[in-house]
């Protein structure tokens, strides 16, 4: 932790004092001489504007200035030494803040006469060292592409072009199957049961009847003729999706109607068209191209994975506890949405709050130090994002959403999400540039272990909290900051600052 700074003025005095983890204190106080050359030079210039009855504009004097506005011009003094002794200590003393102070005006009062002291803390930036950046080890996985991998996705473009066909009379089901059936749902507690007419049911592990999900229903389903009847009972979760059957006992019952089974396109001229190809011999050749391009990208994603690790093993340093808990919350509040979108209720959410808060704690803090680290790289590499490369990410994100460009654009500066997108790319040329002098190693195909796969989704967000003033920490970030504050050095030494 770094020592405490103090520093004087003829006019002002400065105190800096570390107060815990990236937080200091600030205490400055205004001598009478300044305030006293502050309130003369207000009220000569409200003198000049002021309107007083029975006295010519300008002429009133300054006892009855003072008399009529001292209440409201002594506020107006106050709020503007406030600001620029503030300003002025933080800027001449190099502290690299995270937010702006907050500083409580109500408590402050203008002396009638002496010094006005004052005080407020503020969150910086955590000092710390990166580790050498050249040379960091990597491991790239071997591209290997079989042409047992081009066959195979040569027919997964074949069943996507496919059509459904209906099997021979008397042909029974096959995994993978749609099956056009009536069904019948009987749902405990239900007065009637839920009739369903000619929908559409897949033999698959996890397949759907209407809106219920059931399990094995391929097993369920396996060997069954048209005009066969199959009946099940499913127990429905208690976190389904949908209210009405959660928690409940749905007795199952289906009358298979026509099976049919998915046709691959053929191999002829429209397909090889369809896929910019003009024989298969092209189409190999088109999807070996893709299929490396693919592998690559997965590659370096791989690796720049494995630097992001790198950076934060050999990274040690406090967060901010503040900047932590409001990223915290943010994450929390999050997944709180996702899990009531995807059907919980409220009170089954509150069962789950501790092991959500626990889990947005540690993604905020990692989050968090990734970007302070980036920030870092980005400075000492002279990396930046210019206004073309923003514009051409947008470009590609935009071809890939089907919209136009500057509506993309609009939607991003309208959500504020803008200067994240910038902070992402930032953080993607600081990957590359750090990966131009990696010592790169090949090794077979999927031994890198899922570490660096966790770390490349979790670091994939970069975070705003830092932009927002916080209010309230969690009771583990509170407790956390007590005991490093208890740790910190207030010892101060005097000096001149201007």
């Amino acid at each position: 932790m770094a020592e405490n700074q103090e520093s004087t003025t003829q006019k002002n005095t400065v105190t800096i004092e570390e107060t815990g983890p990236c937080r200091k204190k600030v205490v400055i106080e205004i001598p009478e001489e300044t305030i006293k050359t502050a309130t003369d030079g207000q009220y000569k210039d409200l003198a000049k504007d002021a309107v007083v009855p029975g006295f010519r504009k300008g002429r009133a004097p300054r006892r009855l200035l003072e008399r009529r506005f001292g209440k409201e011009v002594s506020e107006q003094i106050k709020l503007k030494l406030l600001a620029e002794v503030s300003e002025t200590a933080i800027k001449d003393d190099e502290i690299n803040i995270l937010r702006d102070p907050d500083i409580d005006y109500e408590k402050i009062e203008l002396p009638e006469s002496g010094s006005m002291k004052f005080e407020f803390e503020v969150e910086v930036r955590p000092e710390f060292d990166l580790p050498k950046l050249e040379g960091i080890e990597v491991n790239k996985p071997k591209l290997e592409i079989k042409d047992e991998q081009v066959e195979a996705e040569i027919e997964q473009l074949r069943k996507w072009s496919g059509i459904w066909a209906l099997r021979q009379e008397g042909s029974p089901v096959e995994t993978g199957d749609q099956i056009i059936a009536d069904a019948i749902l009987n749902v405990e507690g239900a007065e009637e049961e839920e009739k369903l007419d000619n929908i559409e049911i897949f033999a698959k592990s996890h397949g759907f009847v209407g809106p219920i999900s059931v399990e094995n229903l391929d097993q369920i389903l396996a060997g069954a003729k048209a005009g066969d009847v199959k009946e099940t009972e499913v127990e429905v979760p208690k976190t389904y999706f949908r209210e009405e059957y959660r928690g409940k006992k749905v007795g199952v019952k289906l009358t298979v109607k026509d099976i049919k089974w998915l046709k691959p396109a053929d191999l002829n001229e429209n397909f090889f068209k369809k896929f910019g190809a003009e024989n298969e011999k092209d189409l190999q050749d088109n999807v070996l191209d893709n299929l490396q391009k693919r592998l690559e990208q997965q590659s370096r994603q791989e690796m720049g994975a494995q630097i992001c690790q790198y950076m934060l093993d050999k990274t040690d340093f406090d967060l901010p506890v503040d900047v932590v808990a409001d990223q915290a919350n943010s994450i929390l509040q999050r997944q709180r949405l996702n899990l009531l979108r995807q059907g919980l209720s409220r009170e089954q959410l509150e069962e789950q709050t501790e092991q959500l808060q626990a889990s947005s704690e540690e993604d905020a803090e990692r989050q968090l130090k990734m970007f302070f680290i980036i920030d870092k790289v980005a400075e000492k590499l002279d990396i930046e994002v210019s206004e073309e490369e923003i514009n051409g990410h947008i470009a590609q994100l935009a071809i890939q959403q089907g919209q136009r460009p500057e509506k993309v654009k609009e939607e991003m500066t309208r959500t504020g999400s803008l200067a994240t997108f910038s902070l992402q790319i930032r953080e993607e040329k600081c990957i590359e540039k750090l990966l131009e002098s990696a010592k790169i190693t090949e090794i077979a195909p999927g031994k890198n272990g899922k570490k660096a796969k966790k770390v490349a989704k979790k670091e994939k967000t970069v975070t705003k909290a830092a932009k927002k003033p916080v209010k309230k920490t969690t009771k583990k970030a509170e407790a956390k900051e007590k005991k490093q504050a208890k740790k910190s050095k207030k010892t101060t030494k005097k000096k001149t600052a201007k």
